[in-house]
């Protein structure tokens, strides 16, 4: 393979990592854990 091809599918694959990573903790089990600023200061 070519190295830039190599490198493409290193970054998009590092960025889809990331997105899945984000993802599961906005939504997933760990986001009862996440406060809410808003929530906490209500006047």
């Amino acid at each position: 393979m070519d190295s830039a091809t190599v490198l493409i599918i290193s970054v998009a694959a590092f960025v889809v990592a990331i997105t899945g990573i984000s993802v599961y903790t906005a939504f997933g089990p760990p986001s009862r854990e996440l406060a809410d600023p808003f929530e906490d200061h209500e006047d």
